[in-house]
């Protein structure tokens, strides 16, 4: 989807700027956001790719306006009224309304540290063989799905080179629809920075991107 998220080689946005020594929350609220978000991912109810299309399906004014975890609490709570864990109304009043809904599983303090341990792996086995080898010249596809996608704007219809070959991996544009996982071979591919920002930048440079072989085809 071209949201507020897809940002690569937008001008005039002004410099990125790094906070030196940044701690991972900045206020006690954004902590109670990254739990929430954790402990309402272990109730089944969605998948990560899920939970990252509802943030990007923002409008992109409140996207661009928001800061961090603001992003994942306003993606979470869409994620509750749509999956009728809580209502709208629920929400604008701060308190339960109605009964609450069932959730398959529950996630209890002693298992936050074993789970954010574990994380989230989506490298899957296969026995299908990758189309492409490293040294191959490809050319990603030009596309603007309403889904989610890890295709950024600004690389599509683009030609690179295969870098590595990054195993099989979850299909994060059919996971976030819920249509399965569909593991796809994922590759890292190499692109000339004039390539992708025209002539006046220096061939010498480049951008690696870690993309799905859907996104590619033979140049």
């Amino acid at each position: 989807m071209n949201g507020g998220q897809d940002l690569g080689g937008t001008m005039g946005l002004g410099p990125v700027e790094r906070e030196v020594q940044e701690p991972a929350f900045h206020d006690e609220w954004e902590r109670q956001v990254f739990a929430l978000t954790l402990a309402m991912g272990a109730a089944g109810k969605w998948n990560l790719d899920m939970s990252r299309h509802a943030r990007e399906t923002l409008p992109v004014i409140e996207y661009l306006s928001s800061s961090y975890y603001k992003i994942w609490l306003e993606g979470l709570c869409k994620l509750l009224v749509e999956k009728d864990l809580v209502t709208a109304e629920e929400l604008a009043a701060g308190q339960r309304l109605t009964d609450p809904a069932d959730i398959a599983k529950v996630l209890r303090p002693e298992d936050v540290a074993p789970a954010l341990q574990r994380g989230g792996p989506v490298e899957r086995k296969t026995d299908s063989k990758p189309v492409f080898q490293p040294g191959d010249i490809v050319r990603t596809i030009n596309m603007h799905p309403q889904g989610h996608t890890r295709l950024p704007r600004y690389v599509r219809g683009r030609t690179g080179r295969i870098a590595l070959i990054n195993g099989c991996h979850v299909f994060p544009d059919s996971n976030a629809r819920g249509t399965g996982e569909d593991p796809q071979w994922l590759y890292n591919v190499r692109f000339r920075a004039d390539e992708l920002w025209g002539s006046d930048h220096k061939n010498i440079d480049h951008v690696h991107l870690d993309l799905w072989e859907t996104y590619l085809e033979p140049a």
